[in-house]
C-alpha cells in the first residue's frame, strides 16, 4: 500500500532507552497511590468471609465509634450507583448493591476514616452475619460445550475416519495477575466534578463507565493514570473499588484513597479463569491434518459473561479441511474474571501445541517438520490472505539458532553431566488489533515538541515509541520531544492492552506531526516568512529544519525559526486513526513466532528448571528493538511462571483463596529466568500501518507453556496436560 515517506526512517527500530526512565528511577514519576490530596481520608473494603450465601446482619455500631471513622457504606446507606450500557467492565453488578454473596472477598460494606490504620481496624470491627450456603470453587469438568465458535468442513466425520487419532485434555488452572503496584483509586469531588487518580490501562473507558455508574456525564469525570506498575490486563477495566472512593469522596466532601491489599486482589480485581479444554486431531501417516477439533470450557462468576477464548488462533494455525472450535462457560462462586495477558490465545496455544508435539511423537515425526507440513497458504478460518506471515521462517530460523539439529529424539537421550536435557517447541500467535485514536501534536518556538494522547504507558515503553514517530517526521531529537499521556483531559486514545496501542496510534501520531509541520510550513511562505512566494507544498521538514523539497540536505531554516519570526510561540496539528475494520474483512491481520526451549531435570535432587529459550517472533517492524525485546523476554518469564508455577487455589469449604499472597503463589524471579535468545524478522506489515509495525506484548506468552512441557516430556517422559508442572508427577 501507498504512504508517505518518513523524513527521518532511522528514528525507527533503533534500540532507544526509555525516554520515561529517569523520572522512574529517580522517583519522580507519580503512581495513583503515591498522590496525596489536601484534607484526604483513607477507605477500607470490608470483604465476604463466605462465598455463597445471603447478608442477614451488618453491625456497624462499633466501627462506626471509633477514633477518626468519618463513614460505613454498606447496601442501606450506600448513595445510588448504575450499570454501565455502553463501555467494558467485567463485574457489571455495582458494588454493595443487594445482599447476595456470591464470591469469597465480594465489599459488603466501606469504611473511610482519617488515617489508613483507623480504616482498617474500622473494617475488622463490623460485625457480619451470613446465611451461608456451600460454595462451588470445583474446576469445570463435563460441562457441555454447546456453542460453535468456527467451523468448516464435517470435523467429527473427518476424525472418525482419520488413519491416526488423537484425543486428549488440557487443563490450565486459575492465574491471578499480580503487579507489583497494587490497585488504587485516589478520588477527589469538587461538587460538580470528579477527579480520579487510577491504575488503569484504559484511562477513557475507565471514564466512560465510571460516569455512567456515577449517574453523570463523562465531561464531569477527569481520569488519570500517567504511570502504571504493570497490569498485564487486570487494569484494563474498572472494579467496584474504583466506584466506591468517588462514592465516597462526592458523600464526605473530601478526597478519599483506597487501595487494594494483595488480598483482595485475589478476589476483587479478575484473574485469568481455569480452563479444559480437548482437543482431538485426525491425520495422515504423514503428519497432514485432516481434522482439528477444539472444545472449551472456561471457569466464569456467578453474574458476569467473560469468557476465555482458547479457540482464537486455532482456525488460522495450521491447514486442515475440516475444523470445529466449541466453548462453553462454567459459572462457580469465584470473583469476576478477566483478560490476562494473551487472553484466550494463551492457553488455547498451550494445549493446541501440546497435541501438536504429542501427534509428533506418536507419529515419529520431527515436531518443526509437523508444524512445517501443515503450514496454511490463507487463513482457512476466514478465507482471507494473510497480510503478512512468516510462521515458516520462524521456524527455521529458530531452529537453527537454537541448535535444534542435534536433538536426539528418544525420551532422556540428551544429557549434561548428571542433568537429563529436555528440548521441546511450539509456535505462537496473536492477532492485530486497532482502536480509533486522536493525537495531538505541538511544535514551540524553543525548538521543542509535545505529543499528547489519552492513552497510557504500563511499562512498554509507549512514551518512548510516541517520541520516536515525531522525531521520524521531524528530525528532532528525542531528548527534545515531551509526550503527555494518561489523562482522558487529552485527545482520546486506545486502551493498553490486547497488543493494540502500538498500532492504534500510529497513524494518529505521524498524521499529527504532519498536520503540525504544515501548519509551520504556512507561517514560512507568509509574505515576511523566509520561502515567501512559495507555496507550503513545496517545503518539507529535515532535521528539524524547513527546506524547499529540491534543496541540499543542510540547507533549509529551523523550525523555531519560523516560528519565532512569524511571532507565534507555537503551531499544533491533529490527527486520527480508525479502527482497522475495513482491513480485517481484506486480510487475517496477526503476528506469529516460534519458541524453541531446554529444561535440565536432575532426578537425583528432583530439580528441574528452564535453562535456555531461543525465540523469533515475526511482528513486523519493530519500532524500538530494545524494549521490543524487553516485552518478548518478560512474557517468556511470565510462561516460566504459567507452565511451572502460578496456580491460585481455592479452599472448597469457604471458597477462599488460600494462596493470596507473594509467599504462597509464586511467580518467576530472577533466578528462575533461562538463558533468552529473542529476534524478531524484519517483514513490515504496510498493509496494517505505513510503518509495518503490529503489537508484540501477548505474542511472547503464548506457546512458551507448551515449549516448556513438551522439552519437559523429552526429558522425563511424563506428558504434562495439567498446569503447572509438579515435582511429584515426575517422579
Amino acid at each position: 500500500m501507498d504512504h508517505p515517506r518518513l523524513s527521518h526512517p532511522d528514528a525507527i527500530g533503533q534500540p532507544y532507552a526509555r525516554i520515561d526512565g529517569p523520572a522512574k528511577v529517580s522517583g519522580a514519576a507519580g503512581y495513583a497511590a503515591d498522590f496525596m490530596l489536601p484534607g484526604m481520608l483513607y477507605a477500607v473494603p470490608v470483604c465476604a468471609t463466605i462465598a455463597h450465601g445471603r447478608i442477614t446482619g451488618l453491625d456497624t455500631e462499633a466501627a462506626q465509634a471509633m477514633p477518626g471513622v468519618h463513614t460505613v457504606l454498606h447496601q442501606g446507606n450506600r448513595p445510588p450507583l448504575y450499570r454501565a450500557a455502553s463501555g467494558s467492565i467485567d463485574e457489571a453488578r455495582p458494588p454493595l448493591d443487594d445482599d447476595i454473596v456470591r464470591y469469597y472477598g465480594q465489599y459488603v460494606a466501606l469504611v473511610v476514616a482519617d488515617t489508613l490504620e483507623q480504616a482498617q481496624a474500622a473494617a475488622s470491627a463490623v460485625q457480619v452475619s451470613y446465611d451461608a450456603q456451600a460454595p462451588d470453587v470445583s474446576p469445570p469438568a463435563d460441562e457441555d460445550t454447546p456453542t460453535v465458535e468456527s467451523e468448516r468442513g464435517d470435523a467429527p466425520a473427518a476424525y472418525a475416519s482419520a488413519p491416526v487419532q488423537f484425543d486428549a485434555v488440557y487443563t490450565t488452572p486459575v492465574e491471578t495477575h499480580n503487579s507489583i503496584e497494587l490497585h488504587a483509586c485516589v478520588a477527589d469531588y469538587d461538587g460538580q466534578a470528579y477527579t480520579l487518580y487510577e491504575t488503569s490501562q484504559g484511562v477513557v473507558n475507565h471514564r466512560d463507565v465510571v460516569a455512567q455508574m456515577l449517574g453523570t456525564g463523562k465531561e464531569h469525570v477527569r481520569v488519570i493514570s500517567r504511570y502504571l506498575g504493570s497490569g498485564f490486563g487486570g487494569k484494563l477495566w474498572p472494579w467496584s473499588h474504583s466506584l466506591l472512593a468517588p462514592v465516597a469522596a462526592r458523600l464526605l466532601g473530601r478526597p478519599v484513597k483506597l487501595v487494594l491489599s494483595r488480598a483482595m486482589t485475589f478476589h476483587s480485581a479478575g484473574h485469568r479463569p481455569y480452563t479444559r479444554q480437548r482437543i482431538r486431531l485426525g491425520a495422515t501417516p504423514e503428519g497432514r491434518l485432516v481434522s482439528l477439533q477444539h472444545h472449551y470450557l472456561s471457569q466464569v462468576s456467578m453474574l458476569d459473561k467473560y469468557r476465555e477464548k482458547c479457540g482464537e488462533a486455532t482456525p488460522r494455525m495450521y491447514s486442515t479441511p475440516n475444523l470445529k472450535v466449541c466453548w462453553g462457560l462454567a459459572r462457580r462462586h469465584v470473583g469476576a474474571p478477566t483478560s490476562m495477558r494473551g487472553p484466550g490465545a494463551v492457553p488455547g496455544m498451550y494445549a493446541l501445541e501440546s497435541a501438536m508435539d504429542e501427534l509428533a511423537v506418536a507419529l515419529d515425526i520431527d515436531p518443526v517438520e509437523l508444524r512445517l507440513r501443515n503450514e496454511p497458504e490463507h487463513d482457512e478460518g476466514v478465507g482471507l490472505p494473510f497480510s503478512s506471515r512468516h510462521l515458516r521462517e520462524c521456524l527455521q530460523q529458530g531452529a537453527e539458532r537454537f541448535g535444534w539439529q542435534r536433538r536426539q529424539a528418544g525420551v532422556g537421550a540428551m544429557r549434561q553431566g548428571e542433568e537429563v536435557l529436555g528440548w521441546g517447541m511450539a509456535s505462537c500467535s496473536w492477532l492485530a488489533l486497532r482502536m480509533p485514536t486522536d493525537a495531538t501534536v505541538t511544535l514551540h518556538a524553543d525548538g521543542s515538541a509535545r505529543l499528547v494522547c489519552a492513552t497510557q504507558d504500563i511499562g512498554t515503553g509507549t512514551y518512548t515509541v510516541l517520541a520516536q514517530l515525531v522525531s521520524a517526521e521531524t528530525g528532532i531529537g528525542l531528548d527534545r520531544i515531551q509526550v503527555g499521556l494518561g489523562d482522558t483531559q487529552l485527545p482520546p486514545g486506545p486502551i493498553s492492552g490486547g497488543s493494540a496501542a502500538t498500532a492504534s496510534f500510529i497513524p494518529a501520531a505521524l498524521e499529527a506531526t504532519r498536520n503540525a509541520v504544515q501548519a509551520a510550513c504556512k507561517l514560512a511562505v507568509r509574505p515576511q516568512g523566509p520561502y515567501a512566494g512559495k507555496s507550503a507544498k513545496e517545503l518539507a521538514v529535515l532535521a528539524g529544519r524547513l527546506r524547499v523539497a529540491a534543496d541540499r540536505a543542510d540547507a533549509g531554516v529551523p523550525l523555531a525559526q519560523v516560528l519565532k519570526a512569524a511571532g507565534v510561540a507555537s503551531v499544533s496539528g491533529d490527527g486520527h486513526a480508525g479502527s482497522g475494520k475495513a482491513l480485517k474483512k481484506q486480510y487475517s491481520i496477526n503476528s506469529y513466532g516460534a519458541h524453541f526451549v531446554e529444561i535440565a531435570w536432575h532426578p537425583a535432587t528432583v530439580r528441574l528448571r528452564v535453562s535456555r529459550v531461543v525465540t523469533v517472533i515475526d511482528g513486523g517492524r519493530i519500532l524500538n528493538t530494545r524494549t521490543g525485546r524487553n516485552q518478548i523476554e518478560g512474557a517468556i518469564v511470565m510462561g516460566v511462571g504459567m507452565a511451572m508455577l502460578e496456580h491460585t487455589h481455592y479452599d472448597s469449604r469457604s471458597g477462599a483463596p488460600v494462596n493470596s499472597n507473594l509467599a504462597d503463589y509464586i511467580v518467576a524471579t530472577h533466578a528462575d529466568a533461562p538463558r533468552l535468545d529473542v529476534s524478531f524478522l524484519d517483514y513490515p506489515d504496510y498493509i496494517w500501518n505505513e510503518v509495518g509495525a503490529r503489537g508484540i506484548g501477548e505474542i511472547g506468552l503464548a506457546g512458551i507453556a507448551a515449549a516448556i512441557t513438551n522439552a519437559v516430556y523429552h526429558a522425563t517422559g511424563v506428558r504434562v496436560r495439567d498446569l503447572p508442572v509438579r515435582i511429584e508427577d515426575l517422579l
